[in-house]
């Protein structure tokens, strides 16, 4: 694995701590890893990557969230006009579901 630099250590700890709600527990970044380990998720790095590159901005907030027996990366981006935009991520095979400005 490598290491996180710049937007992507604050991004990874905010998928670990939101996870917790995700997926139920104080075991949050344990579960968030283990399924990573499972393949059962892409990188949070890969989202991070493509979120930016679909939308350029600062990533503001990071959570995946449970979806009846799917995970879901949702990513919120600040972009250069100061709008903030969601974006959402099949996190088992990384596509992107929807795109919208927050209102």
């Amino acid at each position: 694995m490598g290491r996180l630099t710049g937007w992507g250590r604050p991004a990874a700890a905010g998928l670990l701590w939101a996870a917790g709600a995700a997926l139920g527990g104080g075991r949050d970044h344990d579960d968030a890893r283990a399924l990573r380990e499972q393949g059962a998720v892409v990188p949070l790095e890969e989202i991070l990557r493509a979120a930016t590159a679909q939308r350029p901005g600062r990533v503001v907030d990071v959570e995946l969230e449970r979806k009846g027996d799917a995970y879901v990366y949702e990513i919120e981006l600040l972009d250069a006009a100061g709008e903030v935009w969601e974006l959402k991520y099949d996190a088992r095979t990384g596509a992107l579901l929807k795109a919208k400005p927050e209102r």
